[in-house]
């Protein structure tokens, strides 16, 4: 049998990951990528001596990545300098007039690499709570285990094959945890609003809010607290590089600035009163045609479904996206800095004290969130990463020039398309970074830090559309609520055709870094016929895609 012919749309890391595990199996894989560079929303920016990671910047779940490189026959080691962020990040609380500042005690906590300092320091903000938040940190680690051992890793084709004596014993437990929202997990936990904050904030790794998303993500608790908070040398960019050289090595071609206009698909017939399909290859923007066995979309969800299939075809048609919710979005700042900026760490939360009402901002109060009804916050929890806090100007690779800082702000925003797609609403969002800026040196203590910027770029929702045909300009993707979480997300394998598979934020396990590295991995566990719920042996030998249960997936039968 000859080699599978395989496109990868899209070279965020979801693609990368799956390119390469593919072609280690044997296939002859492709990936096309519409921008100059890949990574997706995990980009690199670099202006005036400033260099900017422009998408995620948490390295959390580090044996999610390890497990990756293990997989190709590598140590993530001999790839990325990790270091461990002591503090792991600093926290600003807003005071009652509006005004928080270093100086003030109570209002400022720093989240450091030991959990029993961090425990203490939440005694100070409210006695005993440091036992209480304890136990939680062992209940969310014992969440987490339980995700990495029985869901996480799973197709969900074979759904029995996840109930074993452990899931049984928890059942009790898993039933509250999904039955139960983050936030109410938090406040049976501790009082004091500011350490609800630190324990719920997580939510908005999701593209949601505390009061949305499942009290089983309780889990992320003890990646920051108990597991700590890592940093490779040189920006988050240093893992998408390596990623890519990993993939050129397993024979990879890579094509950037190469748009895919739709999937090129076969009527097979119909099941289940549905018009059903398989792949024939990819049509790019300027008409030529790669044919190929399999095509695995790392493009949004939504564009996917609805600009990439025939309507007939798609399982997900505009009709099911209506009534969801995309999420958050982002307004990013990228501000390179004049003078040394102590006051903050390399990361920086800044919470108000009424954010349930900066989430209804974001989110709207319905599952869909729809537009009309979000707006801007103002003021806004912040979130500001300074990477010349690690990557300074004598390091190897600094993040920006001597006597200077670079600083990524990141607000959450509505999901709005519209916010930034033209220069009167660009304006606006000029504004808000201004307003955005002085609130951050306000609440840090910092003097004059709007006129301390020497360059800065402003993104918006419209960025993530543009650049990434982001559904709704959201900045992470379908957020997690129940309705949109593990098996209730939309799977990595289209039902409708064959040998059409998603990886990414937008399939099956869902956001962020981590995940969509698992995504990768389902997909090459559904090609291979692998139902169980455990990752895959490591390393994987050259070829096993020979050995698959189910070569008809393949396209070698």
């Amino acid at each position: 049998m000859g080699s599978s012919k395989i496109v990868v749309v899209g070279g965020g890391v979801g693609g990368l990951a799956t390119a390469a595990l593919l072609a280690r199996g044997g296939a002859d894989v492709t990936l096309l990528e519409r921008n100059e560079q890949v990574g997706g929303r995990a980009g690199s920016w670099e202006v005036d001596g400033f260099r900017f990671d422009t998408g995620p910047s948490w390295y959390l779940m580090p044996e999610v990545f390890e497990h990756f490189f293990a997989l190709l026959g590598e140590n993530i080691h001999d790839h990325l300098d990790l270091v461990t962020l002591d503090p792991a990040y600093r926290v600003f609380f807003e005071t009652p007039d509006g005004a928080a500042c270093r100086e003030e005690p109570g209002h400022v906590l720093d989240v450091g690499d030991d959990l029993a300092t961090n425990l203490d320091r939440f005694d100070t903000l409210e006695p005993g709570a440091g036992a209480r938040v304890s136990e939680y940190v062992k209940r969310s680690g014992d969440a987490y285990r339980m995700a990495l051992e029985h869901f996480l890793y799973t197709t969900f084709e074979r759904p029995d094959r996840l109930v074993d004596g452990d899931v049984l014993r928890r059942l009790p437990r898993l039933a509250t945890l999904l039955s139960s929202t983050l936030e109410r997990e938090v406040a049976r936990t501790v009082d004091d609003h500011r350490l609800r904050q630190v324990l719920g904030y997580h939510a908005v790794f999701l593209g949601s809010a505390p009061g949305r998303v499942p009290a089983l993500y309780s889990l992320m608790s003890h990646l920051d607290l108990a597991d700590g908070v890592r940093y490779p040398r040189g920006g988050m960019y240093t893992l998408v590089e390596a990623m890519e050289r990993l993939a050129i090595a397993e024979g990879v071609t890579i094509r950037t600035s190469t748009e895919v206009a739709a999937i090129e698909t076969e009527r097979t017939g119909r099941r289940r009163g549905h018009a059903t399909g398989r792949v024939t290859g990819v049509r790019l923007t300027d008409g030529e045609t790669i044919a190929a066995d399999v095509v695995v979309s790392g493009s949004d969800r939504h564009h996917t479904e609805t600009a990439l299939l025939p309507p007939e075809l798609a399982t997900y048609p505009e009709s099911y996206w209506e009534r969801r919710g995309p999420g958050i979005s982002a307004l990013l700042v990228l501000a390179g800095v004049r003078g040394e900026l102590p006051e903050l760490a390399h990361h920086s939360l800044f919470f108000t004290r009424d954010w349930d009402t900066n989430f209804r901002d974001i989110l709207g109060t319905d599952t869909a969130s729809s537009a009309e009804r979000l707006r801007a916050p103002d003021p806004a929890s912040i979130y500001v990463s300074r990477t010349s806090a690690t990557d300074t100007a004598d390091s190897p690779a600094p993040a920006a020039p001597p006597g200077h800082e670079n600083l990524f702000v990141l607000v959450p925003f509505p999901a709005d398309e519209s916010m930034g797609a033209d220069a009167a609403s660009q304006a606006e969002l000029e504004a808000l970074a201004d307003r955005y800026l002085a609130q951050i040196g306000t609440w840090a203590g910092v003097e004059d830090l709007p006129g301390r910027v020497t360059t800065r770029t402003v993104l918006g929702p419209a960025h993530f559309d543009e650049a990434h045909h982001a559904w709704r300009g959201t900045a992470l993707g379908m957020e997690h609520t129940l309705a949109q979480s593990a098996m209730f997300r939309p799977p990595g394998a289209s039902d409708r055709v064959s040998g059409l598979y998603h990886v990414g934020a937008g399939a099956a396990p869902g956001v962020g870094l981590p995940m969509c590295i698992i995504s990768a991995e389902l997909v090459v566990k559904r090609l291979l016929g692998e139902t169980s719920a455990r990752p895959l042996p490591t390393p994987l030998r050259r070829g096993f895609l020979d050995a698959s249960r189910r070569p008809e997936r393949t396209g070698r039968a």
